[in-house]
């Protein structure tokens, strides 16, 4: 008997919901496989979050389909000095409560991105001061020369500093500690899209933004987002026309939809890498059993987990084609990146035994692997597979998968032995990936999201030297120099770039874009 996943009674009734009493030739329904964490635009640095609240706020440049640099609330911009960058700002824009922008709202921004609880201090860690020249022109003064700050920006959303104050929304929502305030649920960006109604992990709705200052290219009027993390009710939710767009399509899935002729599978490489990270600092791991000692600071035990994952075998088995191995954690349409660097260590069951026995653990050892099971193409599965090939070494894994709501808070607290994570450097430039997920970890920003707190000081000084050259050359050299140390070091454990499915009725388009974002504004219904 051939088997057909249907949509539960609850999520069939939600889904229902959503369209009740609302035009259907101008709303799309997205089924995604998370949702996204909260709608404050400085909590989370994840791209499905940026993604989201990227309809409803704006920065102050912004990336074209081309993922080209273009202007948005700042209509242009210039490196007056080494130093100090002058944003010109838009005139006229006002934001969904119609309180017009300006300058004030770009201050307060930063500032409240640089501060206690923000995930986004990446962003701005190496800013020095924002300055108010008018109204309507801001200078941003970097604490050394900075030509990539533009770029930078093009991910770091502005709020309105006078709904902020009035609704005492001043900090961001720390996901670490589990704290809410009104950005969680409530937002008032000046974006295409107002959010009209937020209901955490069960839908969020979109209304079009009839008052926008700029051009939205399609005809959606309304737009409802609806989290289905079980693929199979997913995929059965397209399919029977229950929403019009799913995100990601499971690899073993391509093909059917594509020949359901009800809806299209828009594919392609994704600017994101899957890889796996260590605790490097403390003296002793939370979640091992090895006592006394933390095993990860050996190079030897870290290069052993390297060549027993059997990267290959994951990509057939697991993903099914749709990754590409991969030996850095950047690779092609990232600046700075160098092919001939892209080269695994061997897969050697054999040799990593040996590097095991040499540390000091010829029988291996325990130890917890952290694992989101709804944030990448079939994370909780690739983690399965690696947890088996350790085996073959000796190395017991307890596999602690769960919901990414749950997940992000804590290995964001560093409560974490062994990890998974998926990185989309934002300014498409390998200086963020040096600067977020490589560099030693300060209060300031700089490797906030190096979990287990690898640190070598010359990669460190690197970096600077990176942020600031104009060079390409020299630049791409040092780049270059920088990823030669943090391979030396087996820093982190690459796995692999995954590839871009989404599900899209037939009677939809939409623009599928490299960094996985999903602008509403040209979607349009047929």
């Amino acid at each position: 008997m051939k088997f057909t996943p249907t949509l539960s009674a609850a999520l069939a009734s939600a889904l229902l919901m959503t369209t009740a009493g609302l035009t259907q030739a101008q709303t799309v329904r997205i089924g995604n496989q998370g949702d996204a964490l909260s709608m404050d635009p400085h909590s989370l640095n994840e791209s499905l979050q940026l993604s989201v609240t990227g309809n409803v706020y704006e920065p102050l440049v912004s990336r074209d389909k081309d993922l080209k640099l273009v202007p948005a609330l700042a209509t242009s911009w210039i490196q007056v000095s080494p130093t100090v960058w002058r944003f010109e700002l838009r005139k006229g824009v006002k934001f969904h409560d119609g309180t017009p922008f300006t300058a004030d709202d770009v201050v307060f921004s930063l500032a409240r991105g640089s501060g206690e609880g923000s995930d986004m201090k990446s962003y701005t860690n190496e800013i020095q001061q924002v300055r108010k020249l008018n109204d309507f022109a801001v200078e941003i003064e970097t604490k050394a020369p900075f030509p990539i700050l533009p770029d930078v920006l093009s991910f770091f959303y502005i709020m309105s500093k006078d709904w902020s104050e009035k609704n005492q929304a001043t900090r961001p929502v720390d996901r670490r500690k589990g704290i809410e305030n009104a950005a969680s649920f409530k937002a008032n960006g000046t974006g295409p899209f107002r959010l009209r109604e937020r209901q955490p992990n069960v839908k969020t709705s979109f209304q079009r933004n009839a008052a926008y200052w700029g051009k939205i290219e399609g005809n959606v009027v309304n737009v409802e987002y609806t989290p289905i993390g079980n693929d199979a009710t997913r995929v059965a939710a397209l399919l029977s026309g229950q929403v019009d767009v799913i995100e990601p399509v499971p690899v073993q899935d391509v093909a059917r939809i594509s020949a359901s002729g009800k809806a299209k599978v828009l594919q392609g490489p994704e600017l994101r890498w899957i890889f796996l990270g260590m605790d490097q600092k403390r003296d002793e791991l939370l979640y091992s059993s090895v006592k006394g000692k933390n095993p990860f600071k050996d190079k030897r035990v870290r290069q052993a987990f390297y060549q027993a994952i059997d990267i290959v075998g994951i990509q057939k088995a697991v993903m099914r084609g749709a990754s590409t191995p991969a030996a850095l954690l950047v690779g092609p349409g990232v600046n700075g990146y160098d092919a001939s660097m892209d080269k695994r260590l061997p897969y050697d069951t054999e040799g990593a035994k040996k590097l095991l026995a040499e540390a000091g653990y010829p029988n291996g050892f325990e130890v917890r692997m952290n694992c989101p099971n709804d944030r990448y193409v079939n994370d909780a599965n690739i983690c399965q597979a690696v947890a088996a090939n350790l085996a073959r070494i000796g190395v017991k894994i307890e596999l602690q998968a769960e919901t990414k709501g749950t997940y992000f808070p804590k290995v964001l607290r560093r409560e974490t032995s062994f990890y998974l994570l998926g990185w989309s450097p934002s300014t498409y430039d390998s200086h963020n990936v040096l600067n977020a997920l490589m560099r030693c970890v300060d209060n300031k920003g700089a490797g906030q999201f190096n979990l287990g707190a690898y640190c070598n000081p010359k990669l460190d000084e690197l970096t600077m030297k990176i942020q600031s050259e104009t060079d390409r050359t020299k630049r791409d050299a040092m780049i270059k120099e920088a990823f030669t140390i943090h391979a030396d070091d087996v820093g982190h454990l690459p796995l692999h770039q995954q590839a871009l499915a989404w599900g899209v009725a037939s009677n939809v388009t939409l623009t599928q874009r490299a960094d996985n974002q999903m602008p509403f504004r040209y979607m349009s219904v047929k």
